[in-house]
């Protein structure tokens, strides 16, 4: 039998404390303990990013990481987002823009996208592709995803311009 470790970690802003098995996935605690379904399981192997969240402000793929792992750390879903009543404005987007079509992929893209315009400038399209490379989709060309990306960023930099001036 596997000794259980406490844990303590900060979920969408609500401190979490939990006694789990030290083999117990990040992606399967957020799921499965604390009901967060957003956080997709898809490939089970850090490729696909379908179960990307924000550990400590950055990206991390929460099907390789276990919730040991994650002890101390403050932790973002999709979740904390926004919801159908208030979408966020990159929810917006991706919705204005069709980004998404069977949605599997779509709590990890946009997971992915939050990180991506915070850290990066995202000049062209083609720095927007290579952000998302790490993030599968079965059923886009990724060209509406792009556009809702590109609007994000245009949105950001009129955003921050207008706090400069």
């Amino acid at each position: 039998m596997s000794a259980r470790h406490e844990i303590k970690l900060t979920v969408n802003g609500a401190v979490r404390e939990a006694s789990v098995e030290p083999r117990l996935l990040l992606a399967d605690f957020l799921r499965e303990n604390l009901n967060l379904t957003g956080t997709h399981v898809g490939c089970e192997h850090g490729v696909c990013g379908a179960c990307t969240v924000l550990m400590d402000g950055g990206s991390v793929r929460s099907c390789l990481c276990f919730a040991v792992q994650a002890d101390g750390a403050e932790i973002e879903t999709v979740e904390s987002f926004g919801g159908m009543d208030e979408l966020s404005p990159l929810q917006q987007k991706f919705r204005e823009h069709h980004a998404l079509q069977c949605g599997f992929c779509t709590p990890g893209m946009l997971v992915t996208c939050t990180d991506l315009l915070e850290k990066y400038p995202l000049a062209t399209d083609d720095e927007i592709r290579e952000g998302l490379s790490g993030n599968i989709c079965r059923c886009t060309g990724y060209e509406n995803i792009v556009r809702a990306m590109r609007a994000a960023v245009t949105e950001r930099d009129n955003e921050r311009h207008e706090a400069s001036s």
